[in-house]
């Protein structure tokens, strides 16, 4: 039963994350309901939707190059020492520490998924043509995925808008691309730490490839809309269910 558990939340993430993103929000509970510690179980989440990063920013190769060599290595450095300080935050924080903090990550990460396209055109709007690329406000913001990987890539577009970028498939495309290189130095983290359950993140990992190819199948049939929604109940429900559990 564990191990279709972690099957159908693999596979659930992968459509949703094709769909919609949000999958984050389908393999942490479905850990923690697996007996995994919370810290553990966010670590070993980070792992299983790892390969989808990478597969994306290639979706958008062609407007990556637009990009200065230069401007890219800058980008991703900062991402990187943003995703390291995230991630190894989470080394040091207790299962009961984390356990108090992920309602309210869950909450925001919930909210920003179902406002995110209103959160860009607001970011745009408070945008001026020439903002310079923030490094402290990238730097937070990896820091937060290396912590909490949850609403990472729509926190991304939102601060892109904000340095005043208007082309979204450059967006979405450095957006996979730094979220590939920020979970490529969180799962290094997690793996040398020990706190990967490497048989349940296998296993998540493979379905939800799986999922990932159907979702576009699945799309067809199934409005984005209804996608959002269900992911949106379910990121609000486990902000209750984890924050009732503290009492």
């Amino acid at each position: 039963m564990t191990l279709l558990l972690l099957a159908l939340a693999g596979f659930g993430a992968g459509v949703v994350n094709a769909i919609a993103g949000g999958g984050t929000f389908l393999t942490f509970p479905a850990l923690v309901w697996a007996g995994v510690p919370p810290v553990m179980a966010n670590a070993t989440s980070t792992v299983a939707v790892f390969p989808g990063y990478l597969s994306g920013a290639l979706g958008f190769l062609k407007e990556l190059k637009t990009l200065s060599r230069a401007q890219m290595i800058r980008l991703t450095l900062i991402t990187l020492a943003g995703g390291l300080t995230g991630s190894l935050l989470l080394l040091v924080s207790s299962n009961e520490v984390f356990s108090f903090i992920v309602p309210f990550l869950l909450f925001f990460a919930t909210t920003v998924f179902l406002f995110g396209a209103r959160l860009r055109v607001w970011a745009e709007s408070k945008a001026r043509a020439a903002t310079p690329e923030g490094a402290i406000g990238l730097f937070l913001v990896s820091l937060y995925g290396g912590y909490f990987n949850g609403g990472l890539g729509i926190v991304l577009l939102a601060l892109f808008a904000l340095w005043g970028w208007r082309d979204l498939h450059l967006m979405n495309g450095v957006k996979n691309g730094l979220s590939f290189a920020l979970s490529a130095i969180s799962v290094v983290t997690f793996a040398i730490a020990g706190l990967v359950v490497w048989p349940m993140a296998l296993v998540m990992m493979v379905f939800t490839v799986l999922g990932g190819f159907s979702g576009a199948w699945i799309a067809r049939i199934v409005p984005a809309s209804w996608v959002r929604g269900f992911v949106a109940l379910m990121g609000y429900g486990m902000s209750v269910v984890f924050l009732l559990s503290l009492f």
